[in-house]
């Protein structure tokens, strides 16, 4: 601010000015202050000033102190710099006399704490450079300067007093964080695995398919449409087929493993002759006995007698199956191990399946379609295809990355998009929170990028900083190296 503002500014607050012989004093209009500096260094601010006198007539008899006062916003709170005091003629010398005399009281603002006693020569050109620094408090941001003037006279009496705001000081640093995308994973060959469940009811002892038997015509039909649909679509091709098949555990555990693998056998045969697929591309084993399913099926059997002593034995014989389920079946009365025959165990003597297949790329008329209907056909870019050309903020973008989020939740773009929504909105503790656990966070640049300006927007500053700096580490983008110094700055006003 140069001179001739100041000025202005002075002259725009009304000070009358008062002859010293009424006994009074004004002093601040005839005052020129410029070149004021007001800056943070380190943990003190410092203030600079020029003060100019020259046109400053004041009483003999008067001493003036100009105090620099930083004032907080609100008005609440404020810290003084040492004051500037400039003495009359006569109070100059009242000053001399009573350093010289231990027995004479100084005059006020004389006892060393001021950063100048200036002797006025009225009608001599003056001024003096100010230079002082006091502790820096956040409190000061976006405060003011107030330059406050106090007139003593001859009997230490204060005869005046009168304030100038000069200048707001040290304006908050409000940050501006950069946000960054993260271009969506490419997928050469859209693979796709459908995993399905045949319940398909063997007569014990038996590995033979009988569609008249239980309900397996239900379950055969299930298979049909499982392939059907896949050899029906042209932008479908199988790739392979594995079927897996279980036993239930009586009989001994070799016995039932060969059986279970003429079970999966069985349904490769049905497939084969039925559709038009290269007995090469089905695969088939079995896996035996299936004491998981077992376990999980004594849940199911409300009111089983002997539930405990089942499932004793089973902790008793762990990893002995013959044994175990020898002593299952002996146990009394023989309707226990009827039950579990007749209830449990048919569910386990089953075939579980699945169609692998590749899906071509979409047209973006195509995917737009798809997207409603079989999303999981769309690979992640026909996705964002979609949702680009509906325009960010539409229902139709919302859609699309809704869905991109629902099949691809591992995906560091749409986990970092999604997080960029949730900042957008204000809602810093999702984004941190989805961010925070999101398993692939480790090694991603702009994912830690975000993550530290969502921190940052919750005050969590440290936690911040640790993120970006490793964003930055990592050979992260510029976007982190920015906000990297812009929370610097923030945290350098605390």
């Amino acid at each position: 601010m140069n001179k001739t503002a100041i000025l202005m500014l002075l002259a725009a607050v009304s000070f009358p000015f008062v002859d010293a012989s009424a006994g009074t004093g004004n002093y601040l209009p005839s005052i020129g202050i410029d070149a004021v500096s007001v800056t943070k260094v380190g943990r003190e601010v410092e203030l600079r000033m020029s003060v100019d006198i020259s046109a400053l007539k004041i009483h003999t008899q008067h001493t003036l102190a100009l105090i620099p006062v930083i004032v907080s916003g609100d008005g609440s709170r404020e810290a003084a710099f040492p004051p500037v005091v400039i003495d009359g003629k006569t109070r100059g010398k009242v000053y001399l006399r009573a350093r010289r005399l231990e027995s004479v009281g100084l005059p006020p603002y004389h006892d060393g704490d001021a950063a100048a006693v200036i002797f006025r020569e009225n009608g001599k050109s003056q001024k003096y450079d100010y230079s002082a620094s006091v502790p820096y408090s956040r409190w000061m941001l976006d405060g003011r300067l107030e330059i406050r003037e106090e007139v003593h006279g001859c009997v230490d009496c204060k005869v005046g007093s009168d304030s100038v705001d000069v200048s707001g000081v040290l304006p908050e640093y409000v940050p501006e964080y950069r946000l960054g995308v993260v271009a969506p994973e490419t997928e050469p060959a859209k693979s796709r695995t459908e995993s399905c469940t045949a319940m398909i009811a063997f007569r014990q002892d038996s590995h033979r398919i009988r569609p008249e038997y239980r309900n397996n015509r239900a379950e055969l039909d299930s298979v049909a449409n499982s392939i059907t649909e896949v050899i029906a679509d042209p932008a479908l091709e199988i790739t392979g087929i594995s079927i897996t098949g279980y036993a239930s555990p009586e009989a001994t555990e070799e016995y039932n493993l060969r059986l279970s693998g003429k079970r999966a056998d069985a349904l490769k045969e049905y497939i084969t002759s039925n559709w038009d697929i290269a007995p090469g591309l089905i695969r088939s084993k079995g896996v035996g006995e299936d004491w998981e399913g077992f376990v999980s099926g004594l849940d199911e059997c409300p009111g089983l007698a002997g539930l405990d002593r089942i499932k004793a034995l089973l902790a008793e014989y762990s990893g002995r199956n013959d044994l175990c389920e020898s002593m299952i079946s002996r146990l009394e009365p023989s309707g226990i191990y009827a039950r579990l025959l007749n209830e449990v165990y048919p569910s386990l003597r089953r075939l579980e399946y699945e169609i692998r297949y590749e899906v071509r790329n979409f047209s973006l008329e195509e995917a737009s379609n798809i997207i409603r209907e079989r999303p999981w056909l769309l690979s992640l870019g026909e996705m964002y295809m979609v949702a680009a050309s509906c325009g960010k903020g539409s229902e139709g973008y919302r859609m699309a990355m809704e869905t991109a989020f629902e099949y691809y939740p591992d995906s560091p773009a749409v986990v970092n998009d999604r997080a960029l929504d949730l900042i957008s909105s204000g809602q810093y503790d999702a984004a941190v929170e989805l961010l925070g656990s999101f398993a692939g966070l480790e090694g991603q640049a702009e994912l830690l990028n975000t993550l530290g300006v969502a921190l940052a927007r919750l005050g969590r500053l440290d936690r911040a900083s640790e993120c970006l700096r490793e964003a930055v580490s990592l050979g992260g983008t510029e976007t982190a190296v920015h906000n990297l110094e812009e929370l610097k700055r923030v945290i350098d006003q605390l």
